[in-house]
């Protein structure tokens, strides 16, 4: 006969992070561990299982399995939501503290303290500083070469040299980032080479 709900699982990507938010900001006991290296059906893992205790004796659970890639993915509340009964004073401390933290005016999930544009729910990242958003910006690191250019390139568009060998990721020789001068990097995904004089 089934009793109770035991416990309800869901993916994370980073078990410390997951742990700060559901036992340090929510207050909810890390009450278990468990080191998964196989599966049931004999494969094997490198998975952490974390629970996290409430009060009627059930547990919120997570897995991090690094060998498993996992993308959260934009799901309407409908698709999945997790409904935790509070007190109504207990609910009004806790829209405090989480806006004293840091909130989400924009509501774009990226919190005030790391969005770099909390007015405006279309950007969050300004990566090289130009005051346009990324999402705006066709060139994120300023280095010259447009972000499009760069994946097609198989540079970042979020680093101005890619394979850290000190020269700019540039296809075509010229001006460094913001239109200085700088070392360019014909080979951006060789940190060996930077130039080519011959041709």
């Amino acid at each position: 006969m089934i009793r109770k709900l035991h416990h309800s699982a869901y993916r994370c990507r980073d078990s410390e992070q997951t742990r700060q938010f559901y036992e340090e900001f929510l207050g909810l006991p890390l009450s278990g561990t468990l080191e998964i290296g196989e599966t049931k059906s004999g494969r094997a893992t490198n998975t952490l299982h974390t629970f996290y205790g409430l009060d009627d004796g059930s547990y919120l659970a997570f897995f991090e399995a690094p060998d498993m890639p996992f993308e959260f993915k934009s799901q309407h509340d409908y698709d999945l939501h997790i409904a935790l009964e509070v007190s109504p004073q207990a609910l009004q401390e806790m829209l405090a503290k989480g806006r004293a933290q840091g909130g989400d005016i924009d509501n774009d999930g990226f919190a005030d303290k790391v969005d770099q544009f909390p007015n405006n729910p279309a950007e969050s990242a300004d990566t090289d500083g130009d005051g346009l958003g990324n999402n705006v910006s066709t060139d994120d690191d300023n280095d010259g070469v447009t972000d499009l250019r760069e994946i097609l390139n198989g540079t970042d568009p979020l680093n101005v040299d890619t394979d850290g060998d000190g020269a700019i990721d540039t296809d075509i020789p010229g001006p460094g980032p913001g239109g200085t001068a700088g070392i360019v990097d014909l080979f951006p995904l060789n940190p060996n080479e930077d130039s080519d004089s011959d041709g």
